[in-house]
């Protein structure tokens, strides 16, 4: 059995979405042994920093929150898919190439997890290749991108994955993760009425 960690480091000086002030964590010390008896800091972290997990609030007004996610919908089998060949989007021709079946959560490698920065071009799940698996019934879909989807005014990517249950999860690291099936763990914290929520994420190899 082996164990891979992948997800994003936290920290002031991580890649963020379009490099987005308001995205990048703050991390605040707030009292050190030079002044007090112990060491305490706070962050200040946008929902959508780092590896998270995305609600279907997030682009559906009257949409559920994180609640809407039982815990045992972050343990499952998954698929990881090479895409890694793709240099602009994710289209159905490219996904009809992977065994792809209902109910199957995949992880979309992809260019993006061999860059340590924000690529403005970065791969993305093109919207009618998102609605081509929404009619296979996946039940979730991951991607190695800081977006699934990229410049798209009307969203249909993220619209067509969340307005019908299926999870989707932003900011993985799959640079070390080959073609093949595992067991994905995602812990979000538990925080239950946002839209979304940063989560630690492993792949278990020989665990199926």
């Amino acid at each position: 059995m082996k164990v891979y960690d992948i997800s994003m480091v936290i920290d002031d000086t991580m890649p963020v979405y379009k490099n987005l002030e308001v995205k990048k964590p703050k991390t605040i010390i707030r009292d050190t042994f030079e002044n007090s008896n112990h060491y305490e800091t706070s962050m200040l972290l946008d929902m959508h920093t780092g590896t998270h997990i995305d609600a279907p609030l997030h682009m559906i007004k009257d949409g559920q929150p994180m609640k809407t996610y039982k815990v045992e919908d972050f343990i499952t089998k998954c698929k990881v898919l090479d895409f890694t060949d793709v240099n602009d989007k994710i289209t159905i021709n490219d996904l009809q190439k992977k065994d792809i079946n209902r109910d199957d959560f995949i992880l979309l490698k992809t260019k993006n997890s061999q860059t340590e920065v924000f690529e403005p071009n970065f791969i993305y799940l093109d919207k009618d290749a998102a609605y081509y698996l929404k009619q296979i019934g996946i039940k979730g879909v991951g991607t190695d991108g800081l977006g699934i989807e990229r410049n798209q005014k009307d969203h249909e990517t993220h619209l067509h994955l969340l307005g019908n249950n299926i999870m989707v999860i932003e900011g993985l690291r799959l640079k070390d993760i080959t073609e093949g099936s595992y067991t994905l763990i995602i812990l979000p914290l538990k925080i239950l009425h946002t839209e979304a929520c940063p989560a630690r994420a492993i792949l278990i190899e020989g665990l199926l």
